[in-house]
């Protein structure tokens, strides 16, 4: 069975999550027998075409290649606002987009839901994103390497995001958590992949011009898992997600995660992490010593219930069904 990966990886989109969850698959499905594997843009021949991304580049893959034509619905619509500018011409496209491919794999439960509304007559399968748990794993080494090389003391508490810079996915309320914890150091990982095509980029960027004293924005990272390794609790104030991968991300590191209370995350995580509602509740609960204690002791345990093994058997069994059908 010939699979190629279709994935618009080029420049800093090699770190939008669409794409590390591509990369995680793809590494663990080249482990299988009996698959040939590819990962390339512009390759036309092969039993099943498998895209992650859907830009200009992947739709003319898209409209040459032969073989079953397959897309995971990384994003949609709904994720589009606080996160683009000209959301809404954006996001009119995409009933259009998604009816060009034979299959659609939804990632969770709400994402299915908008999916099958938009294309009733597109087949859907959901499976979710998994993660490597090997490599996304506590690290002391690790933990003093990130911590030394962004000048951070080793007995300062950090608060990690890790995301793209937009009001969708919280930065307001990031940064004014920051200012009532002037003794904590907050710590954003991520960057504009959309450049001035992000939502209030110019505006983002002079606050971030601003920023409290105790905050580091340290744009895109090449090891992510040091700065997992590096603090010592994940907040995640997003508004809205497909699912969420940096939050299981954090878990398997063994943070403990205080996320913004939205469906998607009680679909996911259940009552494995803390929620928040409002940025009162978000500094409360950073004081809540003992939840995040009991937060940390099971985030490593959940985290196994996505590992990318289990994930990538999902997706044998479909790409099978699909390419003998």
């Amino acid at each position: 069975m010939r699979i190629n990966f279709v994935v618009e990886d080029m420049f800093v989109f090699k770190y939008i999550g669409c794409s590390t969850v591509a990369r995680t698959l793809y590494n663990s499905l080249k482990k299988q027998n009996g698959i040939d594997l590819t990962w390339k843009r512009y390759r036309y021949q092969a039993d099943l075409f498998h895209y992650h991304t859907f830009g200009p580049v992947a739709l003319l893959n898209q409209r040459l290649a032969s073989g079953k034509k397959i897309l995971t619905a990384h994003s949609t619509p709904r994720v589009n606002i606080g996160n683009l500018a000209l959301t809404r011409a954006i996001n009119k496209r995409y009933p259009d987009i998604y009816r060009k491919f034979d299959h659609i794999i939804t990632i969770s439960e709400a994402c299915e839901k908008e999916v099958m509304e938009m294309v009733p007559d597109v087949p859907v399968t959901r499976i979710p994103n998994g993660i490597d748990r090997e490599y996304f794993s506590p690290s002391t080494e690790k933990r003093e390497m990130f911590r030394e090389m962004w000048h951070i003391t080793p007995e300062e508490k950090v608060v990690l995001t890790v995301a793209q810079i937009s009001p969708r996915k919280g930065i307001y309320d990031f940064l004014n958590l920051a200012l009532r914890n002037p003794d904590t150091r907050f710590i954003w990982v991520g960057g504009f992949p959309y450049g001035l095509m992000s939502k209030d980029y110019l505006k983002l960027k002079m606050m971030m011009q601003r920023k409290p004293e105790n905050v580091l924005f340290t744009g895109f990272v090449r090891d992510i898992s040091e700065a997992y390794c590096a603090a010592d609790v994940f907040i995640m104030p997003t508004y809205a997600e497909t699912f969420g991968l940096a939050v299981l991300e954090a878990q398997s590191c063994c943070l403990p995660v205080i996320a913004r209370d939205i469906p998607e995350f009680r679909e996911i995580y259940q009552d494995s992490i803390r929620y928040f509602t409002t940025p009162d509740k978000a500094h409360e609960e950073l004081s809540n010593r003992q939840g995040l204690q009991t937060c940390a002791l099971r985030a490593r345990e959940y985290s196994s219930r996505y590992d990318i093994r289990r994930i990538c058997r999902d997706h044998l069994h479909l790409y099978n069904e699909l390419v003998t059908s």
